[in-house]
């Protein structure tokens, strides 16, 4: 007979009012330090990791009693003890160890190593084996380098010395990335958060469908503006995909498009979002913090890029439109914004003009986050109606801000292994003169590595935690290059964000699998085709830095390069869609393939001869596609 329902549903519930509330709790702590600050260095980093560990294990615990897996839940409460002990240590000792005058036991260390257990098994939970396998990876390293070839080869730590530094100091876990999350990443991912929360998200879907209603691709166009501009306000591609695509991707799909390209042109959509101005999914404030350069520089230098990415996107989906014979949505069939819609646009609106202004005034980015959660929450109770007569769905959005803030907390925690073991060894230099000897003079082999390095180091993980390992591993061998910093920041922000589209883990394109009910394969291919300039882009700012409008700028290198970059964006989407206004041979559609990426290379007398094939070849698509009645050719069937 099975047992009794009523207990389990009673601590069930109980458990899932604890998960909430801890959650709430750890939003309400990120915008009142954000607003206020007033913790000590302890409290501030251990203490909120730790409050974010607790939601994370409130939320596994009441999933696993609700399923009744026994022999996890008995996991669950074995972390928990972990976790409370180590913490506990961690705080009762704090003051000692912030002034250097503390000795440690046996005891303290074995509680550190239980302390790293806890953290690597949270970040698991979130984001599976690869970031879990890289701090191992490292940690040994740091035991066992005695023993390892010359050029990896250090003098070797004690497990008392790794667990010192890496758990007990503030040069590991809760070291500077820590910090910067606290205290300015967690207030921008309450905002994006509650602004969700709020029906923002929604009206801002309307509003795209209609500003792109006249173009072929409708609402898939309407997805990449969407996600553009939402994106941006979220950390994390792959709940940017679900957040957005769970309306858009149906959309697209119903247009006529392919399943697989729908839920690829969602996934390219929200990655594009982390790296567009002003907030590029908080990354930016974390960026500005480890480099030194101003917050609205490290916008600006991010801005035409973004731009381009986005440009890229739209002229990919148009051919696609153009080439299946999607017709455009008659005027009448599209929605009309009504007077709450534009109320409500006020919503968004607002806070991201307060945002900017607070910052151009002097003030720092965590007040400006802090005043932005302020206006959202005051505007949604003001504009919606529904939010005045369900308030508690602005909790909802707490809740939410605060299991994305946990998550956010432990990947960094777990970064901050690499970071530690990283300043022991000093691995990071002996890597990038690793790059260097097998690159040797070439700086495009060197970029090509940096690229594949970051690609695999950034994959499942959301925006910050990818861009704080792969710039910890990959920036020094960038910059020994004589890449500028900013420049080879954004190099890896780029690859680190991609990484999430790029099969064969493509987490955003699983992410967007079952909305679009394709196989996640195909999604990532799709995405990785839309995207294809985006991973050209890095390469186009080092050797063109003017791009960044901030590094080396001249107006005669700008304009050649915009040139040079929207020509590939039209040569690289007609040749892999083989339509360019008619159906192309496969000469055109080879021809076209290497023009895209010939009027990139760095060399002039390259450049020139393929910007003027690639303006005669954009010449010929225009008489040929002039008028939108040329009957549709149905495109080539195995392109994904």
């Amino acid at each position: 007979m099975d047992r009794p329902s009523v207990p389990t549903l009673s601590v069930q519930g109980g458990l899932a009012s604890l998960a909430a509330l801890l959650g709430v709790a750890l939003a309400l702590v990120g915008i009142w330090i954000a607003g206020f600050g007033g913790f000590n260095e302890s409290l501030l980093r251990v203490g909120t990791y730790a409050l974010g560990g607790a939601v994370l294990l409130a939320v596994a615990l009441d999933r696993h009693l609700l399923t009744r897996k026994w022999i996890s839940l008995i996991f669950d409460l074995v972390v928990v003890g972990a976790l409370a002990v180590s913490v506990w240590r961690w705080l009762s000792i704090g003051q000692a160890l912030e002034t250097g005058l503390y000795f440690f036991s046996s005891d303290d260390i074995l509680i550190g190593v239980i302390g790293l257990f806890a953290l690597l098994e949270l970040t698991r939970r979130s984001f599976g084996l690869p970031l879990v396998v890289v701090c191992l990876l490292l940690l040994a390293y740091a035991y066992f380098g005695r023993s390892l070839p010359s050029i990896f080869r250090h003098g070797g730590y004690s497990l008392d010395q790794i667990v010192r530094t890496v758990w007990y100091s503030f040069d590991g876990v809760f070291g500077g990335p820590l910090s910067v999350v606290v205290t300015l990443i967690l207030v921008f991912i309450v905002f994006g958060a509650v602004l969700e929360a709020i029906g923002a998200g929604a009206v801002l879907l309307r509003f795209a469908v209609v500003a792109t209603g006249r173009f072929r691709g409708g609402p898939a166009h309407a997805a990449i503006a969407a996600s553009g501009v939402f994106g941006t306000m979220s950390g994390s591609v792959s709940g940017n995909v679900v957040g957005t695509g769970v309306m858009t991707i149906p959309m697209i799909k119903e247009r006529g498009f392919k399943a697989s390209f729908a839920g690829g042109v969602e996934a390219a959509a929200s990655a594009g979002g982390q790296f567009m101005p002003p907030i590029m999914g908080a990354v930016a404030f974390i960026m500005s913090d480890v480099t030194g350069i101003p917050y609205l520089t490290i916008c600006l230098a991010a801005l035409l890029p973004a731009i381009f990415y986005y440009g890229a996107l739209f002229v990919a989906v148009h051919v696609e439109a153009v080439a299946r014979g999607v017709k455009r949505v008659p005027q009448a069939s599209l929605p009309k914004l009504t007077a709450q819609d534009w109320r409500m646009s006020l919503c968004f609106v607002l806070p991201l003009v307060l945002m900017l202004a607070i910052m151009m005034s002097g003030r720092s980015p965590a007040m400006a986050g802090f005043v932005a959660v302020i206006a959202v929450v005051v505007l949604g109770l003001i504009l919606n109606p529904e939010v005045r007569r369900k308030p508690l769905m602005i909790l909802e959005g707490l809740k939410q801000a605060g299991i994305a803030s946990a998550q956010i907390l432990v990947a960094v925690g777990s970064i901050g292994i690499v970071i530690g073991v990283m300043n022991m060894t000093g691995l990071g230099l002996r890597f990038a003169g690793l790059i260097q000897s097998a690159a040797g003079e070439s700086l495009l082999f060197s970029l090509v590595l940096m690229m594949l390095g970051s690609l695999v180091l950034g994959m499942g993980m959301p925006t910050v935690p990818a861009y704080l390992i792969v710039v910890l591993v990959m920036g020094p061998a960038i910059e020994q290059m004589g890449v500028p910093t900013l420049i080879a920041h954004l190099f890896v922000v780029y690859f680190g964000v991609l990484s999430a589209i790029t099969p064969p883990v493509a987490i955003a394109a699983f992410a967007a699998a079952p909305i679009a009910k394709a196989n996640p394969v195909a999604i990532g291919a799709a995405a990785t085709r839309l995207a294809l300039v985006g991973f050209l882009i890095p390469f186009v700012m080092v050797y063109n830095p003017s791009l960044t409008l901030v590094v080396d700028v001249t107006v005669t290198g700008l304009v050649w390069v915009c040139i040079r970059l929207a020509l590939a964006i039209w040569m690289l989407t007609t040749g892999f869609a083989g339509y360019g206004g008619t159906r192309l041979p496969a000469w055109s559609r080879a021809l076209r393939l290497v023009l895209g990426f010939a009027v990139l290379v760095p060399e002039i007398s390259v450049e020139a001869a393929a910007t003027l094939v690639a303006l005669a070849l954009c010449w010929l698509d225009w008489r040929a596609g002039r008028s939108d009645d040329a009957p549709a050719v149905t495109p080539d069937v195995t392109q994904p």
